[in-house]
């Protein structure tokens, strides 16, 4: 397998999240809980893509994510890219596996909630 067999691969979802439209109400137990079952998911799905594997390309990215009360993606946008097309390219693939996302808490003010991610991906 050569060089890609002794690499190690990580991908990371930073575990601050940005949200906004929450009610100054909403419990931050809850969003706290809320915003690490958002991250959790989000890092089981994200994988590393095969051309980005082979070119040896990390990078970082933050993706806002607009949601409804559902955990449902509405809409999504990279805010920062990556500075690789093939990484960027990820993007809409992995919000339709991720997509319904954990719903947001009860009191979560706004019918649609928006947040910014933090992603990567990095080799050892």
């Amino acid at each position: 397998m050569g060089k890609l067999s002794k690499l190690m691969v990580s991908v990371i979802v930073a575990s601050t999240v940005a949200f906004a439209g929450f009610a100054t109400s909403a419990n931050a137990q809850d969003i706290s809980g809320w915003q690490k079952s958002v991250a959790k998911k989000i890092a089981k799905k994200q994988t590393y893509p095969r051309a980005a594997l082979r070119k040896e390309l990390e990078g970082k990215i933050k993706v806002e994510i607009n949601v409804d009360r559902d955990g449902n993606i509405l809409a999504h946008s990279v805010t920062e890219s990556s500075g690789h097309d093939v990484l960027d390219r990820e993007i809409p693939k992995l919000m339709k596996r991720v997509s319904p996302l954990p719903a947001p808490p009860a009191d979560a003010s706004d019918s649609q909630l928006t947040m910014v991610v933090p992603l990567a991906w990095a080799l050892q």
